[in-house]
């Protein structure tokens, strides 16, 4: 079974049109900052030139830790195309995703990453993405957070019908 679709071979944006939505990215890292809504974090999703999706980090101003910017933009884009497959956009990003955007980012099958700080950059002012990332390499029982398996059996049981249903769609 593949996950993932393969990358398709296509020509990006030109160069302007790049740094267009960069900037865009880039203001939305702005508005949501200095409206104190959340971190200085934006993103924009493309699709066939035109923006289908925008976000800015809305962590502290929602009270949840999933509101940032490339999640709050890929709802959106899935949302205005109907669909949870953005194979066909790009994201636009003003920094390097953190582990949950970058696995997001994945899920959606976003074909493509544009970037303008880097995680360096967020670590330098006071973001843990750099932690995040390092404990995934650990093996689970070396991380900072405990794990217990618990009834593997009765919830392998809802996998195993998961496989045998011949009406699912799958993602």
């Amino acid at each position: 079974m593949e996950f993932f679709k393969l990358k398709k071979e296509k020509n990006s944006l030109p160069q302007q049109e790049q740094e267009s939505f960069m900037k865009r990215a880039i203001e939305l890292s702005e508005v949501g900052m200095e409206s104190n809504e959340g971190g200085p974090f934006g993103a924009v999703i493309v699709n066939n030139g035109r923006i289908v999706g925008e976000g800015f980090n809305q962590v502290t101003s929602l009270n949840d830790p999933t509101a940032h910017a490339e999640i709050i933009a890929i709802r959106e884009a899935c949302h205005n195309l109907s669909t949870f497959d953005l194979a066909d956009c790009i994201i636009f990003t003003s920094c390097e995703p953190c582990p949950m955007c970058l696995a997001a980012i994945y899920w959606a099958n976003i074909d493509e990453i544009f970037y303008a700080n880097t995680k360096e950059d967020a670590n330098n002012i006071g973001f843990r993405d750099y932690f995040i990332y390092n404990e995934f390499n650990k093996p689970i029982n070396k991380r900072k957070k405990k794990f217990t398996q618990l009834l593997n059996k009765e919830a392998k049981q809802v996998f195993c019908n998961w496989a045998l249903k011949t009406d699912k769609v799958e993602y």
